[in-house]
């Protein structure tokens, strides 16, 4: 359950040594996007080396996005990176064959360092073959949660990333009914124009009506929007709490449907209630 996923820059100690304070939900350590090519080696090193010199555990999900397994880079991040001080390895360009090939990586790694720690991944969704691949992609192992890269994907569809964001609508609303179905974050893509909060807002709050549940970030100071917009509404946790009660006292009666409002209330509606709730809960709502 995340909101909000932070990217920094693996190649700048300063972030990396204040990473725990940003508020996110999680921290992306980035090897790939953020690190020119003549840093690569240095930004793993300096990584490694942080996460490694970190005492006890932080209060922020670790995420760190290595290189795609079809560059030099891919063995080498998988041998430095995974270790019991992260959680998730972030997969870009993912596709079924590379989560197919990351996963047995993986089993590899942890059974040869004695890792007490099963690795989470997020694929990233940025190419138009893995928008065709989104219902097998979320069946792979250990993927937790996708992200919507949305400047590749762009990119590779030819056509221009606008701040609107009508040439992402299709994948998006694919990739939050596939990580629904799975019960699984569906992770909007950053909005990169850091100096827009209010535009940031609006993104946040179209990319959470067609279902999205989290966001990424690529600045800190649009960690507290996301954070804000991603959890329940008010009217939502009185509505659920209602519900909870009313479920409460049904279930005493031996009552699996009971009306609420004048409308009924049956096991989809309770599940319902019971993550907003929990979400509320997770978030200090409550």
């Amino acid at each position: 359950m995340r909101r909000s996923l932070l990217f920094i820059p693996g190649n700048n100690p300063a972030m990396l040594q204040n990473s725990d304070v940003f508020d996110s939900d999680a921290v992306i350590y980035d090897l790939e996007d953020a690190v020119s090519v003549t840093e690569k080696d240095a930004a793993r090193i300096l990584v490694s080396q942080y996460l490694q010199s970190r005492k006890g555990e932080p209060p922020m999900e670790t995420i760190v996005r290595i290189n795609a397994p079809d560059t030099k880079y891919f063995a080498d991040d998988i041998e430095h990176i995974v270790s019991d001080k992260i959680d998730t390895i972030m997969l870009p360009k993912a596709t079924v064959e590379s989560l197919t090939l990351l996963n047995k990586v993986l089993t590899e790694a942890e059974k040869k360092k004695g890792m007490k720690k099963r690795i989470n991944v997020v694929p990233i969704v940025e190419l138009c073959v893995s928008v065709l691949q989104i219902d097998d992609i979320v069946k792979c192992p250990r993927v937790n949660g996708v992200l919507l890269g949305a400047e590749d994907l762009s990119s590779d569809l030819e056509v221009v990333r606008t701040k609107q964001g009508n040439e992402i609508l299709y994948p998006r609303m694919r990739l939050a009914y596939a990580c629904a179905a799975y019960k699984i974050d569906a992770i909007d893509t950053p909005f990169t124009d850091t100096n827009d909060n209010e535009g940031l807002k609006s993104d946040c709050l179209f990319a959470g009506n067609l279902g999205m549940n989290a966001k990424a970030a690529i600045h800190p100071n649009q960690v507290p929007v996301i954070n804000e917009v991603f959890v329940p509404a008010q009217k939502s946790i009185e509505w659920a709490l209602r519900v909870e009660e009313a479920a409460r006292q049904a279930s005493q009666k031996g009552l699996g449907v009971f009306s609420l409002d004048g409308k009924m209330v049956d096991k989809p509606v309770i599940q319902r209630a019971e993550n907003i709730i929990k979400k509320a809960r997770k978030y200090n709502l409550i």
